[in-house]
Formats: C-alpha cells, structure tokens, sequence
C-alpha cells in the first residue's frame, strides 16, 4: 500500500517505531541504548506537543487558515477534521445571518409595530421601523429603556404584568401622536421575552364609529313610526274585527317584535359609546330576587327554577346594565329550554378572589362550532327557534358590552342536547363587601324552586 494511502493513525505507528527502532540502534552502535531509547522518546513526545500547541493554536484563530497538506499522520488528519467543520460551521453562520436579515427585513416592511420586551426587566431589546410611528420607539436608541416608562401615558404596568393572561388593548392613543388609534396584543413567545404588537386601528374605529352612527339614527328614527303604528293596532278590538282578528293579532306581535328589536339596537347603541360606567354599590341579594321572579313569570311554571346565593358580597358597578345583561341570560335560558327542564341561577367565589353569576340550563345545548360566535350582533343558531321565541339576536352582544364596561368576561360552555352554561366573571376589584341594607338574598336553593 503506498503511503499516501495508508490510514493516518498506521502511518502515526509506523513513525513512532521507526524513531524507536533508529534510537536503539544508535545507543547500541555507542554502547548506551536505553539513554539513546529515551531521548529518542522525548524527541517523539516534543514533535507531538509541538503539534498539539499547533492545533491548539488553529482552534483559537479567527481568521481562516489554508487547508492542511495531503497525507501526513493522525494529527495531520485532525487538522484536516477541524479545518472542515469550521468550514461547516461559517457556512451555517453565514446562512444563519442571512436568514437573520430576512427576517428583519421583512419585520422592518410589516406595518405593525413589533417591539421585543425582556419578561423579567419590561425593557426594550428590539423593535422594527413602524414603533416609531406608532409608539415613538426608535432602535438603537431606546434599546435597554423601560417600556413603561417609554409608553406613557399608555396603563402597561398592571398589562405586562398580566404576561400571558392579557387582555388586548383593542383601543388607546398613540404615545407618539394622540390622533392616531392603536391596538396592543402582548404575545409571549419563550420563556424570557414578549413581542408587543402595535396596529394602527384608526380606520377600523371611523368605520366602526360610522356603523354605530347608522345603526343608533335608523334605530330612532323607527321608533316613532313603530309607536304610531302600535299604538293604532291597540285601538282596534279584536272582538269587533270578525275575520280579521287572527291578522290583527299577529301584526300586533310582530310591531312588538320590532319595538323590542329598536329598543335592543338603542340600548346596544348606548353601551357601545360609552368607555366607563358611573360605579356604584349593586346589591346582588335583591337583584338575585328580581331575576327569580322574571323567571318564574317568563316560564309560567313550565321548569324548575333556582337561585343560589353562595358569595355573600355585593359588586361594584351599574346596576342597571348589570340587570340588564344577567336578565338577558336568564330570558335566554327559559326560551331555549324545553317544559320540564331546570334553570339554576347561581352567584359564587371564583379564582384570584373574584366572583361568577353562572346561569345554567337544561336546554337544547348548543353545537362547539358555534360557541365563538354567539356575541355577534344578530347571529343566530337557529333562526326558525329564535324566530318562535320571540329572540332579537341581540341579547348576547348586549351582556358582552355590559360586562367589557366592568371589566368582566363571558364564558360559555354547552353540550347538544345537554344544556349550556354562562358564566360572567368579575374580578376582585368589583367585589365589594355585602350592605347591610342587602336583604331578600336567598341562601337555600330548595327556598327559591319552583316545579314544572
């Protein structure tokens, strides 16, 4: 085998017992053999730690080296090794930095603002060319530089802090520039940064506003001419009518119908305009009372109703737009509940402090693909039911809007043919301990039931 084709580590023995073999022999030829054996050893040891500071010394440099000689022995092939996967490894860099600038190239042309946030320190590491427009960042210069503070007047302290669990900010001013509307999404992305998302949402509110406009002057302006012509219909006695009682009778529901879909526009109107309520002390024990009896009057005694008291505290807020979006809740369980079925009505502690008015039926249920959609204004499951239950379509988006005044959300949970749950969820800022003047709350579920 030649030697250009021998394996490095035979063409390494080889050398090493031919030194040996050389230092031997010369020690014989002057009558000394084990000291000529053992210089021989330390000149072997020396060329390969010579070698090895070589190596070393190739590992340590930052600049690139030309490809070792063919052939050679194992250290030669080691060489060879590392002179390779460094070449890899500068190949993977460069292919990493220009993925690198890709994708900040293309982070650069988004129109969103995006803005890197360290989770532990809330300081900025990076953001792209729209935070300056949106947010009045700029990168370099507010790199290290407290979010909270950089953002202000914008309430991040208590939203950061949130992490996971926060809400979107779907409309607040611009830090930058007052007359620019954004939205802020917070997406957490590992386990020590977030990627705040800034969107000019300027537009999307005009529009929004212009369809609140339309929706709240068409809803007035039907107002009067429904009244006229219901309160016709209420003069004409259906007793006098002879064959036209049967028509009479069924355009005066459906001018009632109407009224009632006006007045829900209205109201929904109303609710959307407005960015807080006025806080005031609601005392739910006789609010619970109320709801029991609306209930009872609405069913006509074709279920079972109950109403539990287990929280024992009162709720901050209005109490009006409060009845009115539970009332919402239980109308919709009595219509969507066959005779026979069960209502339960039940204020209880929730997590971190908070409490939950749950209104849960024994109804039809209602399928998964649905669930996320019900808040819509007008969306229906089945429109020939909602259509027979007198529904508007619009009761759901009204208790949304009502709880997203206090700061509150909806949960809802259903099963065809099993029934479904809502679930209003207020924190603990809304929790306010129970008045004394509180009375007429019911304590015992078997107290407030009454049987189909």
């Amino acid at each position: 085998m030649p030697p250009t084709l021998q394996p490095p580590w035979q063409r390494t023995l080889a050398t090493l017992a031919l030194v040996l073999v050389a230092s031997l022999l010369a020690g014989l030829a002057v009558g000394h053999p084990w000291p000529a054996l053992a210089l021989g050893s330390l000149a072997l040891l020396a060329g390969h730690l010579l070698r090895l500071q070589r190596i070393t010394h190739l590992l340590d440099a930052r600049v690139r080296l030309p490809p070792p000689r063919p052939g050679g022995g194992a250290w030669t092939q080691v060489e060879r090794l590392l002179h390779r996967a460094r070449g890899e490894v500068r190949g993977r860099e460069r292919r990493l930095v220009e993925m690198m600038r890709a994708y900040r190239a293309i982070a650069a042309a988004l129109p969103d603002a995006l803005v890197v946030v360290d989770r532990n320190t809330q300081r900025l590491i990076w953001c792209n060319a729209a935070a300056g427009t949106l947010l009045g960042l700029r990168y370099p210069r507010d790199k290290g530089a407290s979010l909270v503070e950089r953002l202000q007047p914008l309430p991040l302290s208590h939203w950061l802090s949130a992490g996971r669990h926060a809400e979107p900010i779907v409309d607040a001013a611009s830090p930058a520039d007052p007359a620019i509307r954004i939205s802020l999404r917070l997406i957490p992305y590992s386990d020590a940064l977030w990627l705040l998302v800034a969107r000019d949402v300027g537009k999307l509110m005009r529009l929004e506003q212009m369809r609140r406009d339309f929706v709240a002057n068409v809803s007035h302006e039907l107002r009067t001419p429904l009244t006229v012509v219901h309160g016709y219909l209420d003069m004409l006695d259906p007793a006098d009518s002879g064959e036209w009682e049967p028509i009479i009778g069924e355009m005066r529901r459906q001018s009632q119908r109407m009224t009632q879909l006006v007045e829900d526009l209205l109201a929904l109107s109303r609710l959307e305009a407005q960015d807080a309520l006025v806080d005031e002390d609601v005392a739910v024990g006789p609010m619970l009372s109320t709801l029991r009896r609306e209930a009872e009057a609405l069913s006509q005694g074709r279920h079972a109703i109950v109403v539990e008291d287990l929280a024992g505290v009162d709720l901050l807020g209005s109490g009006r737009e409060l009845h009115s979006a539970f009332s919402n809740l239980v109308a919709n369980a009595v219509r969507y509940t066959p005779s026979g079925g069960r209502i339960a009505i039940r204020f209880a502690p929730a997590e971190a402090g908070g409490v939950a008015l749950t209104v849960e039926d024994s109804g039809y249920g209602i399928p998964e693909s649905h669930l996320p959609r019900l808040t819509e204004r007008f969306y229906r499951v089945s429109s020939s039911r909602t259509r027979e239950t007198g529904g508007t379509g619009l009761g759901l988006a009204i208790v949304k809007h009502v709880l997203q005044l206090h700061q509150a959300r909806l949960d809802i949970t259903s099963e065809v043919g099993r029934g479904s749950t809502f679930t209003c969820r207020f924190g603990a800022g809304r929790v306010i301990p129970r008045s004394k003047d509180s009375h007429e709350h019911p304590q015992d579920p078997h107290a407030s039931r009454q049987h189909a």
